[in-house]
């Protein structure tokens, strides 16, 4: 007997019709002997929704207010698959985070997992019931519920899969697994049969929006075994593992290559060239909280100045304008210039590390799409450069042909349309 914990994204549980196929693929998972834990997404655009409802009141709203907001879609989804699993004669319980234990900081739509205590989650495995948890949900230390952020429901369910020690946590999506691009851009994409948690961390991190990146970072930390796999089909999709020494993972040069049409370019004009500049600054930016990904420093055409350049979510853009201007005399610049215009390319596979060539190869296939790039920022094992929005997917199937990954047969299948 195993104790699997399975994921089910807001595609697979878009409607009544789709619940009733979600509770089947449960029940015989239950049937087969095994304890199982289901953590579920709000149906299909349901967050949306209430966002758009949330616009409609307020252009301000409570952070704290928001997420009980939004926490009602994932509830609406636990109750009633629950309803659907228990009329496929299986028993099962519903709870919300807070009853299942998932313990949060207090940063309302964004919170981190603390802890989980799934002491409620073991008694209804111990009697023999499903176990279903609302994803995307916490509670916090003055009992107030949080969200864990888009894409919060794979971390539920990987920290659950942690805490119970799981035999392995099954993400359900749209697709058939892991491809070498996203099958909307390359339909010649691969599916990918097993991944290491180090390309799928660089993948997920940009743009890969298959799996939550937090939620890989768990996998990693707490050696959790991921199953990517659709819910619209019975192929095996894809592992993400740890690999370890007695069972090594072949490493092809490149895993595959993502995109991230959701972050802008700030540049900060007119920095003084000078040590501790580029300190002052990104300390201000931290401070309001915001993530930066790329950074670029170019010599001004002025004396002793600097232009620096960095990407960050489209979201923080207006947190970290203002930051940086209430530091303006701090930090002692001329002007600040955003471009929302922008897509990041990024080309990922843990081969580059034992492999020369690959930067050319990638530079010379954007040259030949007549494609101008904006910035380049690496890793041991990744490339990512910085292109027009309207090139990006020029860009990555220019970068696709040239490592060779299109598929010569097949045609890779999107279910729901929605990538999750």
């Amino acid at each position: 007997m195993a104790l699997v914990v399975q994921k089910f994204g807001g595609s697979s549980v878009s409607d009544a019709t789709a619940m009733k196929r979600v509770a089947r693929r449960v029940a015989a998972t239950r049937r087969a002997g095994n304890d199982v834990v289901v953590v579920v997404s709000a149906m299909g655009d349901t967050t949306d929704e209430l966002l758009d409802l949330a616009a409609q009141i307020t252009d301000e709203p409570p952070a704290r207010e928001m997420d009980i907001l939004l926490t009602a879609g994932e509830r609406i989804s636990m109750a009633l698959l629950a309803l659907a699993i228990n009329a496929e004669g299986v028993e099962a319980r519903s709870y919300t985070g807070q009853q299942a234990g998932v313990m949060t900081d207090s940063r309302y739509g964004k919170a981190s997992i603390t802890g989980v205590v799934p002491d409620r989650i073991t008694r209804t495995l111990a009697e023999g019931q499903v176990a279903i948890v609302a994803g995307f949900q916490g509670v916090n230390d003055s009992n107030d519920v949080t969200t864990l952020g888009r894409g919060g429901s794979d971390t539920t369910a990987v920290a659950l899969a942690a805490a119970l020690k799981a035999d392995a946590c099954e993400i359900y999506t749209d697709v058939d697994g892991v491809y070498t691009a996203d099958p909307r851009v390359v339909r010649s994409a691969r599916r990918i049969p097993r991944l290491s948690t180090e390309e799928t961390l660089e993948l997920a991190s940009h743009g890969a929006k298959i799996l939550h990146l937090r939620a890989v970072e768990f996998a990693r930390r707490y050696d959790v075994p991921l199953h990517v796999r659709s819910s619209f089909s019975d192929l095996e999709g894809t592992w993400v593992v740890n690999p370890t020494e007695e069972e090594p993972l072949e490493e092809p040069i490149i895993a595959g290559v993502a995109h991230d049409r959701s972050q802008g370019k700030v540049t900060v004009v007119g920095v003084h060239d000078e040590p501790g500049a580029a300190a002052r600054l990104f300390t201000a930016v931290a401070a309001a909280d915001v993530n930066i990904d790329m950074i670029v420093q170019n010599i001004s055409h002025e004396t002793h100045k600097t232009d620096i350049s960095f990407t960050v979510p489209e979201a923080d853009v207006a947190e970290a304008v203002l930051a940086i201007q209430e530091a303006k005399d701090t930090l002692a610049f001329d002007d600040i210039v955003y471009n929302a215009n922008i897509g990041i390319v990024s080309l990922v596979g843990a081969g580059m590390r034992t492999n020369p060539g690959v930067s050319a190869t990638l530079f010379g296939a954007l040259a030949q799409a007549g494609i101008n790039i904006e910035m380049i920022s690496t890793s041991e094992i990744r490339i990512s450069v910085v292109v027009e929005s309207d090139r990006v997917d020029d860009a990555v199937r220019a970068i696709h042909t040239a490592f060779g990954l299109d598929s010569a047969d097949t045609e890779a299948v999107v279910y729901g349309g929605t990538g999750r």
